[in-house]
């Protein structure tokens, strides 16, 4: 079972995934599950009415516009990093967590390596499946790297500029 970190109250710590990713042409297991877009397209009405927790997985080339009516719905959203060097779905949390309010999970999947940990925090992610065999305190290290911030995103911390007007 792969390595689930989650991000909680600025603290990085191991977790139990309780979801199950599921192909398209896969059967789809009791409980929750983690299943693409084009399946949560198809199937997510009946999955949903089953009464599960369901998460849709996007890929690079997928828009997160499709899923704003479903929002409310969706327990999480796992973004996939087929390669780390592919930032596009730095722009889908932030917009998850900015226009849309999002509020349930967002997961980064693939690629995913601890040297994006601060980034990715700073945009929005709460979870991560890392593939570099990184732990919660290797994350956490990350993202404490450095005290200050330079410009705004959706973790809200306040920039430089505006610690510096504030002294």
């Amino acid at each position: 079972m792969p390595m689930l970190i989650k991000w909680q109250q600025g603290q990085a710590v191991d977790a139990e995934d309780p979801f199950t990713r599921v192909d398209d042409e896969q059967h789809v297991p009791r409980g929750e599950v983690i299943i693409s877009l084009a399946r949560f397209q198809a199937d997510g009405d009946r999955l949903l009415s089953d009464g599960r927790l369901i998460g849709v997985q996007l890929e690079p080339g997928d828009k997160v516009e499709d899923l704003v009516f479903d929002l409310p719905r969706i327990s999480v959203v796992a973004l996939n990093f087929p390669i780390h060097r592919d930032g596009r779905h730095y722009t889908s949390a932030r917009l998850l967590r900015e226009r849309y309010g999002y509020k349930g999970e967002i997961r980064a999947v693939g690629d995913v390596l601890r040297e994006q940990a601060r980034h990715m925090v700073r945009c929005g992610f709460d979870a991560f499946v890392p593939s570099d065999g990184s732990r919660a305190q290797d994350w956490a290290d990350k993202v404490r790297g450095f005290r200050h911030v330079y410009q705004r995103a959706a973790d809200g911390r306040a920039p430089a500029f505006v610690e510096r007007e504030g002294a």
